[in-house]
C-alpha cells in the first residue's frame, strides 16, 4: 500500500505536524490489489472514510461487514472500543481512500457505524458529508464538526461562512487549484485557517475540494 500522512501517524512523526485542532488524522491511503488493514482496534476517535476510487471492503465486531465505493460515506464512533477490518475489495485494482479522525467531544460513548451514499455532486456549490446533528445532511459525529465536499467550475468564487466562529477550517484540494485565503494549492495540497469568520476560495481550473471544520480547542 502507499499511504500519505497529513498529520504525524504510525512511522511518520513530526512535532510540528500533530493535528489541527480536534482533526487528529487525515491520510490518503492507496491500497493494492486485495490488500488493506487487518483487524485492530479503535477508541474514542470519530473515524470517517471517503472512498475516492475502487471498492473497500468493511467487516467490525458490531457485526457491519459492506463494501463502500466512491460517493459512499463511512462514519464509526469507536467510542468505548471496536475492531474492524478494511480491504481493498477488488485482487486486479488499486482503491483510493481519504482516512479521517476527528477527537471526540462525548469519550467512552457506544461504538456506533454508519454509512450514507450521495447524490451526484451538483458543481458550485459545497455538499455537506458530517455534521454533528442527526438530523441534517450526511452523516453525525461526536463532535462539534463539519465536513464539506465540493466540486467547482473555474472561476468560480466563493465564502464559506464557519458554522462556529471559534472554529477553524482545514481546506484539502482533490483535484485541481484553488486561491484560498490568497494562498496558491494544487492537487493534494492544504492549507489550515482559524480566527476567521468566512474564507475565501476561488477555483483557477475546474476543480474538487474537501473541507474539514473543526474546534480548535
Amino acid at each position: 500500500m502507499k499511504v500519505r500522512h497529513t498529520f504525524s501517524f504510525a512511522d511518520y512523526y513530526n512535532p510540528n505536524r500533530m493535528q489541527f485542532g480536534a482533526l487528529r488524522v487525515l491520510n490518503d491511503d492507496t491500497l493494492f490489489g486485495g490488500k488493506g488493514f487487518s483487524q485492530h482496534p479503535h477508541d474514542n476517535m470519530e473515524i470517517i472514510t471517503i472512498p475516492l476510487s475502487g471498492a473497500l471492503k468493511h467487516k467490525d465486531n458490531m457485526g457491519n461487514s459492506s463494501v463502500i465505493e466512491q460517493g459512499d460515506i463511512q462514519v464509526m464512533s469507536a467510542g468505548s472500543g471496536l475492531f474492524h477490518s478494511e480491504m481493498n475489495a477488488n485482487k486486479d485494482e488499486e482503491v483510493k481512500v481519504l482516512q479521517i479522525w476527528i477527537l471526540p467531544n462525548k469519550m467512552n460513548v457506544e461504538p456506533r457505524y454508519d454509512q450514507i451514499s450521495l447524490e451526484p455532486l451538483s458543481a458550485n456549490e459545497f455538499h455537506q458529508i458530517v455534521s454533528p446533528n442527526q438530523n441534517e445532511a450526511g452523516c453525525w459525529i461526536h463532535q462539534n464538526a463539519w465536513i464539506h465536499i465540493g466540486k467547482f467550475e473555474k472561476g468560480q468564487e466563493i465564502n464559506y461562512s464557519l458554522k462556529d466562529k471559534s472554529n477553524g477550517v482545514y481546506l484539502f484540494v482533490l483535484e485541481g487549484a484553488f486561491e484560498i485565503e490568497e494562498q496558491e494549492l494544487k492537487r493534494r495540497d492544504a492549507l489550515g485557517v482559524w480566527n476567521k469568520e468566512k474564507v475565501s476560495i476561488k477555483s483557477k481550473v475546474d476543480s474538487k475540494i474537501l473541507l474539514i471544520e473543526v474546534p480548535m480547542e
